[in-house]
């Protein structure tokens, strides 16, 4: 009987077919060949010996793995956003290249990968983000393959995981009301970008690139068009860089709550003033993230990050009712899906209220 995830089935005639990989197209596309035997064993059985013929065949790489890595970046420089380009060349620098690239790619073994990344997560590092550096050495072996016909060594490594992540401290409804209060009392540019956040869910980049121009009134809307972050510059310096946001659903309008209107309208700027200075000067996520960690310990709450709003604000509009589909839209992703997994959270007061509607259906007689 065929495993789940092999390409092998049973024919209407009777015989069995499988598929496997061999090389690519010349639009990169990999390329695949069939096999046929009277039954699934005769099948896998050819299947694994032309994958071994194939492995056999392939060009002896005698090159370091951090040469490969750097042919790669090179290859994929302008066709990746500055700052993705940045983020890749900061692991490479911190993880790859100390660790493993120094081996020659004919001496690189899966052994050695999984090696690197138990000793990756055993040093601190979380899952998700061992998991980014593994994908990425996927894509240097990958394009090895396909640019030189090496073997992919890492095409059988797996994306470490781990269980249900924990869940993240937020503030609770009356922390979040003492916070919001003192924000609304005390408006200032930066509060206002506070208070932004918390009822919108914008990002902190696309807060710091937010300028006054982005802002209509008549029609009550936030359009989110740029993102500002701090990336690597060189192996020493970095620097700041203004630019589209995470990806292009995180363009988007964002209806603004009526309670905000006439604070905005108290301090609002020049069209090309930035929405935190009211400058043509910006301030940088850092700051905003200190000042915001301020206000937490003059108040004498608990201790939470600035991400933590847009995290607060997707947990109250599905408490409140709002469908996933609509929040999913507001906060700029991709899916339902990581809205739900990722920026929804559910509180013992909450998972109370719930119970409570269960044992408030049942009737007895």
């Amino acid at each position: 009987m065929a495993k789940k995830g092999e390409n092998i089935y049973k024919r209407k005639d009777g015989r069995w077919e499988g598929r496997y990989k061999n090389g690519f197209k010349p639009d990169g596309k990999t390329k695949y060949s069939s096999v046929y035997g009277k039954s699934y064993l005769e099948v896998r059985s050819i299947i694994c010996q032309k994958r071994l013929q194939l492995q056999d065949n392939a060009p002896v790489c005698s090159l370091k793995f951090s040469e490969l890595v750097i042919m790669w970046l090179k290859a994929i420089r302008n066709n990746v956003k500055e700052s993705t380009y940045a983020n890749y060349l900061m692991k490479v620098r911190k993880h790859i290249i100390p660790n493993i690239g120094n081996i020659l790619y004919k001496n690189l073994t899966v052994q050695n990968l999984n090696d690197f990344v138990a000793q990756r997560i055993s040093s601190g590092l979380s899952v998700k983000y061992t998991a980014d550096i593994v994908i990425l050495i996927k894509s240097v072996t990958k394009f090895a393959h396909r640019r030189f016909g090496y073997t992919d060594i890492a095409e059988s490594l797996y994306l470490p995981k781990d269980g249900k992540p924990i869940g993240k401290r937020l503030l609770t409804d009356a922390e979040l009301d003492i916070l919001t209060s003192n924000l609304l009392n005390n408006i200032n540019p930066s509060n206002a970008g506070i208070l932004l956040s918390s009822v919108t869910g914008i990002r902190i980049g696309e807060l710091c690139a937010l300028k006054w121009s982005d802002i209509d009134f008549e029609k009550s809307i936030i359009t989110v068009r740029k993102t500002l972050q701090r990336i690597s510059d060189n192996e020493h310096s970095t620097k700041i860089i203004v630019t589209s946001p995470k990806s292009s659903t995180s363009i988007r309008e964002i209806p603004i709550p009526d309670i905000l209107i006439p604070h905005l309208k108290n301090i609002r700027a020049d069209g090309n003033s930035y929405f935190l200075t009211g400058t043509e000067k910006f301030i940088e996520p850092r700051t905003m993230q200190y000042r915001f960690a301020a206000i937490l310990r003059k108040l004498k709450l608990p201790e939470v990050t600035f991400h933590s709003l847009r995290h607060m604000f997707a947990t109250k509009c599905v408490t409140i009712g709002v469908d996933v589909k609509t929040l999913s839209e507001i906060l700029g992703h991709s899916s339902v899906k990581i809205t739900l997994d990722r920026y929804v959270h559910s509180s013992l007061e909450r998972k109370r209220n719930c119970m409570k509607l269960v044992s408030d259906s049942i009737n007895v007689i």
